[in-house]
């Protein structure tokens, strides 16, 4: 069987430690503060998740940058020169447009390169939804299944990757264009906090409303328990944008509701939290397919 890897991008928010443990690899998106651009790392090299979520605490506007045609193309060469194909688990294409151009750029690689294979996946999912993705893909990988068994599998069940969240502000996610909901949901946004979920298309849409922090995580674990199939032969997934305290109730809460056989919590990432703001919650587990389409 022909060697493989597994590219993921700066959206799936999985660690170091796991990235390196699983011979992931990624394509760096970046972020602009003050004029500046810094590459998006899920390592937290160049500026630490707690430096970076307290920048935007102080008012700090964050742009972000999707994978650029040259990153695509450096990352996708080095393989090629190495007779190694492709399997690149990307961002939903509603909230970023890195995986439509890393297919374009795919396709012209083969076109050159015509003994590679590049396959491109549009996971419709960002953070630990799309990270999980990307470990099923890796853990198929080292169990020696081929790139097309795995592509197969991780299209065929992307859609049944559930996300349950809420933000600790809305400021950001309007900011950036990354909520569908009619006007009148947000009619009235004090002390009120909406569920999002990860729509059939892939953009995130608040499906309601609670008052109330410590209600918001009691939610989100009801909907949890209440979609997900075979919680203990699972991992429970939970991203936060530095509120680790917030993220350890939130887990309890769900596991009072449904037994995982792990769980595993890390930051969100540069990308998705530039979007989403500090405080952000956010539980992944895998469930009823999703298919509900927000509409405004």
């Amino acid at each position: 069987m022909k060697k493989y890897v597994i590219i993921a991008d700066s959206t799936c928010d999985l660690d170091a430690d796991i990235l390196k443990q699983y011979d992931i690899d990624y394509a760096k998106m970046g972020y602009v503060v003050d004029e500046k651009e810094y590459p998006a790392a899920l390592e937290w090299d160049v500026i630490s998740a707690n430096e970076y979520y307290n920048m935007m605490r102080s008012g700090k506007k964050i742009r972000t940058l999707q994978v650029s045609g040259e990153t695509f193309k450096e990352k996708f060469n080095y393989y090629i020169e190495q007779n190694v194909d492709i399997l690149y688990i990307g961002c939903s294409s509603a909230l970023s447009g890195s995986v439509n151009l890393g297919a374009i750029i795919a396709r012209d690689l083969m076109a050159e390169h015509p003994e590679v294979t590049i396959r491109v996946i549009d996971t419709k999912i960002s953070s630990l939804g799309q990270g999980h993705l990307v470990l099923t893909a890796a853990r198929m990988r080292d169990e020696g299944k081929t790139l097309e068994e795995v592509a197969e599998y991780i299209e065929s069940i992307k859609l049944t990757v559930n996300q349950f969240g809420t933000v600790d502000s809305m400021e950001y996610l309007k900011r950036a264009g990354r909520i569908k909901a009619s006007k009148a949901f947000f009619g009235n946004l004090f002390g009120i906090k909406p569920i999002i979920i990860s729509d059939v298309i892939g953009q995130n849409y608040a499906v309601k409303k609670v008052k109330g922090s410590y209600n918001s995580k009691l939610e989100i674990a009801k909907s949890v328990a209440e979609c997900v199939i075979d919680s203990e032969n699972q991992t429970l997934y939970i991203s936060h944008a530095d509120c680790i305290e917030e993220a350890n109730v939130l887990r309890q809460e769900i596991l009072k509701l449904a037994k995982f056989k792990d769980v595993y919590v890390n930051y969100i990432g540069p990308i998705v939290g530039a979007s989403v703001g500090p405080g952000t919650l956010i539980a992944y587990c895998v469930g009823k397919e999703v298919t509900i389409e927000g509409k405004e």
